[in-house]
């Protein structure tokens, strides 16, 4: 793995994204939109948009990244982009380095920025510290970015990326205990909980609503999120193809 062709491959994407209006908007516009809505819809019921939104803003950055990472990686790889770069001297370590860090980089703004509209502009209020919040969106970003990788490999058409996201995330947003608290949840379905990413996620944000500090529960869980984004990036890593074919 060389750095040289690892940044190189960063910011090609980054250029690539920076003259797609269309991503821009999604990465950055949508989640911010999205959240302005949960505090209007929520504004006639005090405490609510407090209660809801500290989990919701790490939620939001997850799902955007995944399916931009997915749909953007399977566009470079049914164009022949991938085949092309690793007939050169470029290796498969390169590539999946330089599509993390780029879209990391992405999916860090993108959580920085919404945090700062939901805690400013939106009203989000909580006891806990705003930071130790953010930091769980940034997190769940980064999630998000790893996952996408690894989904995009298993799929052949962008279509196919689409269809990867109800199938990997939509059990975690069901269990994850945001809709239900785990502790009400049927046994067995309290265990599969367990294996999901995100509901570390969303209990390092409860943990961090809770608390001014980095507590045990806070960095145990924030550390399982980010032991799982490395797993997925070394999967995404594995099992790359050239192209479609």
């Amino acid at each position: 793995m060389s750095w040289h062709c690892t940044s190189a491959t960063v910011r090609r994407i980054l250029a690539q994204i920076r003259h797609d209006r269309r991503t821009l908007a999604l990465i950055f516009a949508l989640p911010t939109v999205l959240m302005g809505l949960l505090a209007w819809m929520l504004i006639e019921s005090p405490g609510a948009f407090d209660i809801w939104g500290a989990a919701i803003l790490g939620i939001f950055p997850l799902i955007v990244m995944f399916l931009v990472t997915s749909v953007a990686t399977l566009r470079e790889r049914t164009s022949g982009t991938l085949e092309r770069l690793m007939a050169m001297t470029i290796g498969r370590g390169d590539i999946v380095g330089g599509y993390a860090i780029a879209f990391s980089l992405l999916g860090i703004a993108q959580a920085v920025i919404v945090s700062a509209f939901a805690f400013t502009l939106f009203g989000l209020s909580i006891p806990g510290s705003v930071v130790l919040v953010a930091g769980v969106a940034v997190v769940d970003a980064l999630l998000g970015t790893a996952l996408g990788l690894a989904a995009s490999a298993l799929a052949r058409t962008e279509f196919q990326a689409v269809q990867m996201m109800p199938l990997i995330l939509f059990p975690q947003l069901f269990l994850c205990g945001v809709l239900v608290p785990r502790e009400q949840l049927p046994q067995v379905l309290e265990w599969i909980s367990l294996a999901m990413p995100l509901t570390y996620a969303v209990q390092a944000a409860q943990a961090a609503v809770a608390s001014t500090t980095i507590t045990v529960d806070y960095a145990v869980n924030l550390g399982i999120v980010v032991a799982c984004a490395l797993v997925a990036l070394v999967v995404g890593g594995l099992t790359l193809r050239r192209s479609t074919r």
